[in-house]
């Protein structure tokens, strides 16, 4: 059973940078593709980034140009750089790996069969 587990939230200021990172218990990291989800309270739980196997990458419109995925397979890790941030991304982040053979990357929480215990970030002044 694959195990995600992130780090690097935490409380930064409107404006602010922080990178959340995920450790993945696996020397086989490049068999799946990666994302990074977020829900906050009352809401569902919605994709903002995701990374193929190939590293090709996919973007929800609310954080593209502000925020970046990265992965790499060596190490086991993703990481979600974050700038420029709003209180509107105060969050818990998780991050997910799949492994369907027909998917690239998804931004659809379905596509993902394993899954961290998730984050908190929060952006407040």
């Amino acid at each position: 059973q694959l195990q995600l587990m992130e780090s690097g939230g935490g409380s930064v200021l409107p404006g602010g940078s922080l990178v959340v990172s995920c450790a993945i218990s696996t020397h086989d990291a490049g068999s799946y593709y990666l994302g990074w989800f977020r829900q906050s309270p009352g809401t569902q739980r919605e994709g903002v980034a995701a990374i193929a196997r190939d590293g090709r990458v996919l973007y929800s419109k609310d954080v593209r140009d502000r925020f970046t995925i990265s992965r790499d397979d060596a190490k086991s890790t993703l990481s979600l750089f974050m700038s420029d941030l709003k209180p509107e991304d105060t969050a818990d982040y998780y991050c997910a790996a799949g492994e369907r053979a027909t998917v690239v990357h998804s931004l659809l929480p379905g596509a993902y069969a394993f899954w961290g215990q998730g984050t908190q970030v929060t952006v407040s002044s």
